[in-house]
């Protein structure tokens, strides 16, 4: 596979459990349970155990759900059992907390248990807005956790915001923004809403209560894109800016394609040329553990150079830095040529005025990120020939 320089290997651990679903929510999630909580931790060191790699972790990434609504105690059980199998010293270490998650006790355990990045998801600080997301928090609440997050000592501290949610304009986005700033987090992870099926977003669309305006969105997308680095936060995704050095390693390293072990019910990974996904059941995916039943997936994708190179484009354009496509051809050992196709794409994007060319780099311009998903959905497959270099 991959002639990588990158050693990095990240962690993805899901936990399941919320207590409320959010309007805009589709991820897979589980009503919180003495017995689900017994289960999954048992069926999690099973996890473990049947997927050990050879190499420590260099990132942790602690996703949901909603793992805030761990109690300290098993806050502290999960941590050790993820040093147990390996962690490398510096290790980025992140756990996704929404704001009526937040105890002094469990920021306390978080610490205890390695955490060093807290990202708080507060979607926005307007309570109009925040109401019609379905959050169970409000405005006082989300900056009451930020403070105790902040004055905790994480190493960073990044905030979660949504735009685009239905009759906000451009207004309220500048003012959330703005207030956004004013607490001066390290890292700010700023999405488009999206529609997704089987949420009451969804359903409100399809009912058609609410509409979806591009033009809207690429308004906020650009006030984003100008008015962030001006104040400190440098952009270097399309929906996520970082004050100097503070960017999302785990993230990056994803990007890049560089694999991952994803635990936990419907966790995703990449791993030697394999592309995975566990079952979205707890109960399927913990049956399977705990009886040491063969191992099945809900998905399973096997991947060679040329899958990883053409999404290491792929992912790379959305990146501010862009690609530079010799080093992604002799990174995964591939000769040039198996690139043309893409090259003349990405030539013809520049002539377009979507990309920008300077020394066999190439970087979307600002209309080349708006319009970032199409480019994606196009960009051509590498030729058949495979020749190592």
């Amino acid at each position: 596979m991959q002639d990588s320089n990158s050693n990095e290997l990240g962690l993805y651990v899901h936990v399941p459990f919320c207590s409320t679903t959010c309007d805009f929510c589709a991820f897979y999630q589980e009503r919180p349970s003495k017995k689900g909580f017994e289960q999954y931790f048992l069926a999690l060191e099973k996890d473990f155990l049947a997927h050990l790699p050879e190499q420590k972790f260099s990132t942790v990434f602690i996703g949901g759900g909603t793992p805030g609504l761990l109690s300290a105690l098993q806050i502290k059980e999960l941590g050790k059992l993820i040093k147990q199998f390996g962690v490398l010293p510096h290790c980025e270490w992140t756990v996704e907390v929404a704001p009526n998650e937040i105890s002094k006790e469990k920021v306390e355990a978080f610490l205890e248990a390695g955490i060093n990045r807290l990202s708080l998801g507060v979607q926005t600080l307007d309570p109009v807005f925040m109401k019609e997301l379905g959050r169970d928090h409000n405005v006082s609440r989300a900056l009451e956790a930020y403070q105790l997050v902040r004055n905790a000592g994480f190493k960073s501290v990044n905030l979660d915001l949504l735009f685009g949610a239905p009759g906000q304009q451009l207004s309220d986005w500048q003012d959330d923004l703005r207030k956004v700033v004013e607490l001066d987090p390290d890292h700010l992870s700023t999405y488009c809403l999206t529609f997704e099926e089987d949420t009451a977003l969804y359903a409100k669309l399809a009912k058609g209560a609410i509409s979806i305006d591009p033009e809207r969105e690429a308004e906020f997308y650009e006030w984003a894109w100008d008015y962030l680095p001006r104040q400190g936060f440098g952009q270097y995704e399309i929906s996520n800016y970082a004050k100097p050095g503070m960017e999302c390693r785990h993230n990056v390293n994803t990007w890049e394609m560089n694999d991952w072990i994803g635990y936990g019910p419907s966790a995703s990974s990449q791993i030697n040329g394999v592309r995975r996904k566990n079952f979205s059941n707890i109960e399927q995916w913990a049956q399977a553990l705990l009886t040491e039943q063969p191992l099945h997936y809900e998905e399973w994708t096997e991947l060679d150079n040329q899958d990883l190179a053409r999404d290491a484009i792929l992912f790379g354009l959305r990146m501010n830095r862009g690609v530079k496509v010799n080093r992604i051809a002799k990174r995964f050992a591939m000769d040039q040529s198996v690139f043309s196709g893409i090259i003349n794409f990405l030539n013809a994007l520049a002539s377009e005025g979507l990309v920008e060319r300077e020394s066999g780099n190439y970087r979307l311009t600002k209309e080349g990120r708006i319009r970032c998903d199409a480019i994606g959905s196009e960009l051509p497959e590498l030729s058949e020939q495979l020749v190592a270099i």
